[in-house]
């Protein structure tokens, strides 16, 4: 719970009550690995933050193929934002790829938050607006790359996630496949 709150104190200030009224809504799960946090056509019902393992955000395209558009390590919130604000069936699936330990907060929980912190909306205003920002800073310079600097670029991006995760996802998020990210991997050793 420290860790959450860690996190959410880097976003603005919240008083001991305030703190644990959202100590008091929070749930603490576990994912296991292959496990799915939300599922595309399902409408998202909970925000979850997660302190130990790794998720990935992931969509089929209109031939099949399992794209993965991003990834979300420890300390950091996880939500599929459209499907849980709209209530709107989820377009993606959020996937465990590792084992995962998970914070997680209702849909009910999560307004009565709203409703009740004074400030609360601004600083998850600031937490969407942070991720947002940083999805775009970790897709932008793949477009344009090549293969291997596109590959250096995630390393650069997600230094701890690496050495975690099965290849095919990193060769899916970088738009290659698995035999090219093995040999760009060889010849950078």
């Amino acid at each position: 719970m420290k860790e959450l709150i860690a996190y959410i104190l880097r976003f603005g200030n919240l008083n001991p009550q305030q703190i644990d009224f959202i100590a008091s809504k929070a749930k603490e799960i576990v994912i296991h690995k292959d496990e799915y946090f939300s599922e595309a056509g399902k409408t998202s019902r909970q925000v979850g933050f997660v302190l130990e393992g790794i998720v990935r955000v992931c969509y089929y395209n209109n031939k099949g193929e399992e794209i993965t558009k991003y990834f979300i390590e420890e300390n950091n919130l996880v939500v599929d934002l459209e499907s849980f604000d709209n209530e709107i069936p989820s377009t993606a699936y959020v996937q465990a790829i590792t084992d995962c330990k998970l914070i997680i907060f209702s849909k009910k929980d999560w307004q009565e938050l709203l409703n009740t912190i004074v400030g609360w909306d601004a600083i998850v205003h600031k937490i969407i607006s942070k991720a947002l920002m940083q999805k775009v800073e970790r897709r932008s310079p793949l477009v344009s790359e090549d293969a291997t600097t596109r590959y250096l670029k995630f390393i650069e991006i997600y230094p701890t996630v690496v050495n975690r995760i099965p290849l095919s996802y990193i060769a899916s998020y970088l738009g290659i496949t698995q035999s090219s990210l093995s040999r760009i991997r060889k010849n950078i050793r």
